[in-house]
């Protein structure tokens, strides 16, 4: 883990109750930030994580809300900036596959409208929404923004065609909102590869050994290698924004 002081700043990590979130929220709060984790209102592992973070004397508030649901989002977010007293750093992690099992790329008639729209709105109108509504209070601390993107986004299929666009078109929002917000706000984004967490435990021993032979590294990411590249692009990095760093142990090369 990346060491930095992090007392009295403040950030929201949306999808914050498992995976990478909750790895994120965790590590910002060892720094000692304040925490806000968002989770889908009705799920109880997003309560049950921040009173388990609380109990370990970690400064973590819950965050109920749908980023997929205009309105909701916006009002997850202005709770949180209030709860909060201000923002300094939003992780917009919040995001969905749509399906447990990959879909290939030629079986066309699998993703429906309504998948489409599931994962458009959570994935990338979620991460606008999100990142529209904190604007303001981000740009009043000076602070940053990074969103949870996917190497399905750089010509890798991801699980589905509709994942891989959604996860491309959030690697190309982060470069507009670096210009829409700077040079207040720095805006960048991670790409994870195959990541062990709860999204892959549908994944067969056989793909998982496939994604650590392919890999550089000969490993899985876990979580909270990703989370340690989002805390450095919040935390550190002033002269960097616009940018998507893979973290993938190098399983794209």
């Amino acid at each position: 883990m990346i060491s930095a002081d992090l007392k009295g700043r403040r950030a929201l990590v949306t999808g914050g109750a498992s995976g990478i979130g909750l790895a994120c929220v965790t590590q910002f709060a060892q720094a000692g930030a304040k925490v806000a984790a968002n989770h889908l209102p009705g799920d109880p592992a997003g309560p049950r994580e921040v009173e388990r973070l609380r109990g370990e004397g970690l400064d973590v508030i819950a965050a109920p809300g749908n980023v997929a649901l205009p309105g909701d989002a916006q009002r997850m977010v202005r709770d949180a900036i209030a709860a909060l007293g201000g923002l300094d750093y939003l992780v917009n992690n919040a995001g969905t596959p749509g399906t447990s099992q990959p879909i290939p790329p030629g079986e066309l008639d699998r993703m429906s409208e309504e998948f489409w729209q599931t994962i458009l709105n959570t994935n990338l109108v979620g991460t606008f929404r999100c990142a529209h509504a904190a604007a303001a209070a981000l740009s009043d601390s000076g602070g940053a923004i990074v969103n949870v993107a996917s190497i399905a986004g750089f010509n890798m299929q991801g699980s589905s065609i509709a994942y891989a666009a959604s996860k491309a078109g959030v690697v190309s929002l982060t470069k507009s909102l670096a210009r829409a917000l700077g040079p207040a706000v720095r805006v960048n984004a991670v790409a994870p590869g195959a990541v062990n967490s709860p999204w892959q435990k549908d994944w067969g021993e056989d793909r998982k050994q496939q994604s650590i032979e392919r890999s550089l590294l000969k490993r899985r990411c876990e979580s909270d290698d990703i989370a340690e590249v989002v805390f450095f692009l919040c935390a550190g990095a002033r002269m960097v924004t616009g940018e998507t760093v893979i973290v993938d142990g190098g399983l794209t090369l």
